[in-house]
């Protein structure tokens, strides 16, 4: 099959860039692109050179920023947000909605953008660009109530995000915050995005929306986006090890921070008997190749209901669909549907498959490993990034994909006998995102659920970040400070009365909303 598939019309690399050029000739030069500070894009900074996790095709790198220069750009900033914090907020709402005119009316690019730097299938990719525009636009229907008796911060909201969701989670953030009245400062994620943001605060950046955008290395940044007393609140997306540092400086500092980290999210199967139901959703559960943060990467399953675990599981693995997210039978044949294409980048791909050989020579089984001839590509690209799914039956302690959540298409399966034992492995990873219980009893589900250290728990079902109204934190080390969400977003970023304790994951207390 991969020697008939070709690339889709008019959706290389080379014809995103032409559009981005078209569009926005201020933020982006024949050869790279530019930062955004001071309210003009500047061509400093030591541009990188990238490639796509796609086929290795030569894309737009980050202009990476001294620590001296992002000093600068946070100054400027505050003086941005000065001005920003009394604009009347009918005016900053009519800003704002028009920026969401712009990002719909060049929806298709900034997907296309995903796709390429990122590796997100077309539907994923439109996904995320969607989700964007639709919550946001949600806080710009209903802001009014949500900053009543509120003001805006003392100084603009550094946000510092991980690559997987740069529309959905970064721009989304960006333009909330915003609208709330403070001026912001986003970072562009190492290892991919810089293409699809730059052209999103290019359009908010026209509509007079006060954001600031620059590139560097997190540890040599992290002075100027973290531990400026300009700073008014950190926003941070990523890891537990870059997170604890962050938590650190802004508890330091008594900073204002919401700090969203990993946890390993888990799927328990306890005296259940709907199985149809979870092969439906067991390809959902791939969906970009589990990297997300509400990825479920640990089933949990009762030792007596394994066989029938695995006759639900298996055949629903099976029906992966993988491959190039460009690659068709015929130059203009639909967007090819696929639940996930490469990981991040081949760096990662070789990590993830240490890992499981490495788990396996421990002691691992191996149940299930999806297979190269199966997936779609172009003939002789770059496959170095690609991570067929695996399963696994009990990794060893001493394997990280015993504890951490692998941000890949992997699987593991823990066995155990008593409730004890369920949510002893449910609660591995010392606090979690999300985690669901599939129990056929309604009362066991109502009295396992609050025992299972995660901020949403699903019955049979689920959870995910949510949008508008949802709220969303975590327990434990996988969250610290504001929880956010609905109107908990706005207040994460506004002053209310005196003494006021946001709901969140704080140093000195916990408070639920």
């Amino acid at each position: 099959m991969a020697s008939t598939l070709t690339l889709k019309s008019d959706t290389s690399w080379a014809d995103a860039w032409q559009r981005c050029l078209a569009v926005a000739p201020e933020a982006f030069r024949d050869d790279r692109v530019l930062n955004l500070w001071n309210a003009a894009w500047q061509a400093d900074g030591r541009a990188l050179s990238a490639s796509s996790p796609v086929d290795g095709t030569p894309i737009a790198g980050p202009p990476r920023l001294d620590a001296a220069t992002a000093r600068q750009a946070v100054r400027a900033c505050l003086d941005q947000h000065r001005a920003w914090r009394h604009v009347p907020l009918d005016e900053r709402r009519c800003r704002v909605a028009a920026t969401l005119d712009a990002l719909t009316q060049h929806r298709e690019l900034l997907a296309l953008l995903l796709v390429w730097e990122i590796g997100k299938p077309w539907r994923l990719a439109q996904a995320d660009v969607d989700r964007a525009i639709d919550g946001v636009r949600w806080y710009v229907d209903g802001i009014e109530p949500m900053l009543e008796d509120r003001a805006p911060l003392d100084g603009p909201v550094s946000n510092i995000a991980s690559w997987n969701y740069p529309m959905s989670v970064l721009v989304h953030a960006v333009l909330v915050q915003a609208l709330a009245g403070n001026a912001v400062i986003a970072k562009t994620p190492t290892d991919g995005g810089v293409a699809c943001l730059t052209l999103a605060c290019a359009l908010a950046a026209r509509e007079g929306v006060p954001v600031t955008l620059v590139s560097g290395s997190g540890g040599e940044l992290s002075e100027a986006l973290v531990r400026a007393p300009e700073i008014g609140c950190v926003s941070f997306v990523g890891g537990r090890d870059t997170g604890a540092a962050v938590a650190t400086a802004v508890a330091d500092l008594g900073k204002r921070h919401v700090l969203e980290q990993e946890g390993l999210n888990t799927w328990g199967i306890w005296n259940y008997t709907e199985w149809d139901a979870l092969t439906a959703v067991i390809p959902k559960l791939f969906d970009y190749g589990k990297q997300r943060c509400t990825a479920y990467p640990r089933f949990v399953v009762q030792r007596s209901l394994f066989d029938e675990f695995l006759a639900a599981y298996l055949p629903a693995a099976g029906t992966l669909r993988i491959g190039h997210p460009l690659a068709v039978e015929q130059p203009d044949d639909p967007y090819p549907q696929l639940d996930f294409g490469p990981v991040i980048n081949a760096a990662k791909a070789k990590e993830l498959h240490d890992q499981v050989a490495e788990a396996i020579d421990r002691g691992a089984v191996p149940l299930h490993r999806g297979k190269l001839t199966d997936a779609r590509f172009l003939p002789g690209q770059d496959t170095a990034a690609y991570v067929h799914p695996v399963t696994l039956l009990n990794p060893p302690p001493s394997s990280p994909l015993h504890h951490a959540e692998p941000f890949g298409p992997v699987d593991t399966i823990v066995l155990v006998d008593t409730e004890a034992e369920l949510l002893a492995a449910m609660n591995a990873s010392n606090g979690a995102l999300v985690a669901t219980l599939s129990t056929d009893d309604p009362a066991t589900y109502e009295r396992l659920a609050p025992q299972i250290r995660a901020f949403k728990v699903g019955h049979g079902k689920p959870r995910s970040r949510g949008d508008r109204d949802e709220l969303f934190g975590g327990f434990g080390a996988s969250w610290r400070g504001a929880f956010v969400g609905g109107e908990l977003l706005v207040r994460a970023v506004t002053q209310g009365p005196a003494g006021e304790r946001l709901p969140g994951n704080f140093p000195d207390y916990h408070l639920m909303p």
